[in-house]
């Protein structure tokens, strides 16, 4: 099967919730309403000034999620999904520290807690269905299909309508390419996207720094630098789930 594609087209969303709604139908998760990514949450649209933006996995072409785990919990598939098997997580969370849209959440409620995340509906998928989220989207926000027609698509759409449309396809080159595409009428950066990460696939930093450096100082280095960053993101990802609890009790409160 050809890589798939999903395109967002950020003009189009109305903000009716219908794909969050769906993605939980189908994935039997809580039938609640929710406005942050969380593990009953894989898919959300959040409110950004006038525009209504939805989040989900990225399924980046080359994934840190998958480069950096320790026991191959995760895999990217053929179709452009990125799975995670829970059976082989033993709970490291460096998936989470790694990931550069901050997407993986953790089951800290649970007594086996496991990470989730969207996993594009790939049984539906290889059944020749579109994602639950896609079907449910009534305005044309959210398509699917193979990969470079996604793009292609996307490109037709921009060049119909330069004046609509900013010049630029996020998700073509992030990161060195993703499975989600984006195409908006304002600067991505004003609605909450991260425009500086780069086009480079992010675990060929890693590889390309440890080709540089002597045998004899890789083992050292290598090992404190590691402490210090794994230590510094999980104090940043402890700090992003306290805020996203602190904001679910105030929703849940008000």
């Amino acid at each position: 099967m050809k890589k798939k594609a999903l395109l967002i087209d950020i003009t189009k969303c109305v903000g009716c919730q219908q794909c969050a709604i769906a993605c939980k139908e189908q994935n039997n998760l809580p039938d609640i309403e929710e406005t942050k990514l969380s593990a009953t949450a894989y898919t959300v649209v959040e409110e950004r000034g006038e525009h209504y933006v939805r989040r989900l996995c990225m399924h980046c072409n080359e994934p840190t999620c998958v480069s950096v785990c320790p026991v191959g919990a995760f895999e990217k598939t053929p179709e452009g999904a990125v799975l995670y098997d829970e059976y082989k997580c033993i709970g490291c969370r460096y998936c989470m520290m790694a990931c550069p849209f901050q997407v993986p959440r953790y089951e800290w409620y649970s007594t086996t807690p496991r990470v989730q995340k969207c996993r594009m509906c790939i049984e539906r998928v290889r059944d020749g269905k579109v994602p639950a989220c896609v079907q449910a989207c009534e305005t044309g926000a959210s398509q699917f299909g193979e990969y470079y027609q996604m793009l292609q698509i996307a490109h037709q759409t921009i060049k119909a309508e330069p004046d609509k449309y900013v010049n630029h396809i996020y998700g073509e080159k992030e990161v060195g390419g993703t499975s989600v595409l984006y195409i908006s009428d304002v600067p991505f950066e004003k609605i909450g996207f991260k425009t500086n990460l780069g086009t480079v696939p992010l675990p060929e930093y890693t590889w390309k720094a440890l080709s540089k450096i002597p045998s004899v100082v890789l083992v050292g280095g290598t090992l404190l630098y590691g402490i210090w960053w794994i230590t510094s993101r999980r104090k940043e990802v402890i700090e992003y789930e306290r805020k996203l609890k602190e904001q679910k009790n105030e929703e849940e409160e008000g």
